[in-house]
Formats: structure tokens, sequence, C-alpha cells
């Protein structure tokens, strides 16, 4: 019998499970980050303009970067969902070899394996 060359159906709708799980808590960390960035434009609004606005803008940027990459996050998860549709999740991009479980269960947009990851670097 040889390597095996994709998860089973049983498999891919277990990850699609734990990506759905982390979609739903980016969305609501996503949200958290919008409330906070609108809370902040409404503090600004009613002030008037001072020194203290700049600590504002920072936070206010600190705030946008957050939720950016919580987009990404988003994004990526839901590309994940789409290799899951289309029965390709899991397969390293770079080598055709199967991702590790452990690798996909913490990162599961991964779309390398981690000896493809390391190549990258050296």
């Amino acid at each position: 019998m040889g390597e095996k060359k994709r998860y089973s159906d049983q498999e891919l709708s277990e990850f699609n499970a734990i990506i759905e799980s982390k979609i739903k808590k980016a969305q609501e960390e996503l949200s958290y980050y919008m409330n906070q960035i609108q809370d902040l434009a409404d503090a600004q609004e009613t002030k008037l303009k001072s020194l203290g606005d700049a600590t504002g803008n920072l936070e206010s940027e600190r705030l946008q970067t957050m939720a950016a990459r919580q987009n990404k996050l988003i994004k990526h998860l839901h590309n994940a969902q789409m290799r899951i549709e289309n029965k390709v999740y899991g397969v390293c991009r770079e080598t055709g070899d199967l991702i590790s479980k452990e690798r996909l269960k913490a990162v599961p947009h991964a779309t390398l394996s981690i000896k493809a990851k390391q190549a990258k670097f050296k």
C-alpha cells in the first residue's frame, strides 16, 4: 500500500470543525477591534485637537493593524475551507506530501509542510 496522498473525508470534516471554530474566534476578535476603533474615533471627535491626539492616533493605528491581521487570518481560513471542499486540504504546495495532522491542528491554514517551510529559510 502506497503512501497516503490525501486526508479522508472524515479527517477533512474534523479539520473543517477546527477551522470553523478559529473563524468564529477571529471574527469575534475582529469585531472587538472594529468597535474599539469606532469608540476611539468617536472619543477623538468630541475632544479638542491637542497633544493627546498623538496617543489616540497611535492606538488607532495599532488597532487597525490588529484588525487587518484578523482579516488576513479569516481570509486564509476561508481558503483552507475551499481546499477542504476540493479535497486537497493538507497537501503541501511545495512537496505534494501530506502536512502532519499536528501542524494542521496548530496552524489549520498551513499550505507548507515543516520540511518545505524549513527549506525556504536555508
